[in-house]
């Protein structure tokens, strides 16, 4: 589980506009969340509604719909979290996967899969 913050950009649906958040890395968040205003904002509708059960039991309906994510120039369209105004955003695992990056909590850092790939072969000694 990551516990630092990283910068993530959320754009329109159609990719025409991003504005840049400060996120906190949660690996045990499965979806990437904001204000539902700033989204709406954005331009992204809801398209489902999820139930999301909290760390103290209680389940509740959120809105999700897709958009675009951009980390460091990579993109991909991603599920987002309509959350409650003024909640943190949040930065979960199916986005990370989406854009191929990994936790690295130590350095607080997001790498890519295939450095980490690359870097694991190169530890293993030849045969």
């Amino acid at each position: 589980m990551g516990t630092f913050r990283s910068d993530i950009e959320i754009g329109s649906p159609d990719g025409s506009r991003f504005e840049t958040f400060r996120a906190l890395v949660n690996t045990r968040a499965r979806l990437t969340t904001l204000p539902g205003s700033v989204l709406r904002e954005l331009g992204v509708a809801a398209d489902r509604q999820l139930t999301f059960i909290l760390a103290d039991g209680r389940r509740i309906q959120r809105d999700v719909g897709r958009t675009w994510l951009r980390i460091d120039g990579q993109s991909v369209t991603t599920l987002v979290v309509f959350g409650d105004e003024g909640i943190e955003p949040l930065l979960g695992a199916y986005s990370l996967q989406g854009l191929m990056l990994a936790v690295d909590t130590p350095n607080e850092r997001l790498v890519s899969t295939d450095g980490l790939l690359m870097r694991q072969s190169a530890a293993i000694p030849a045969g």
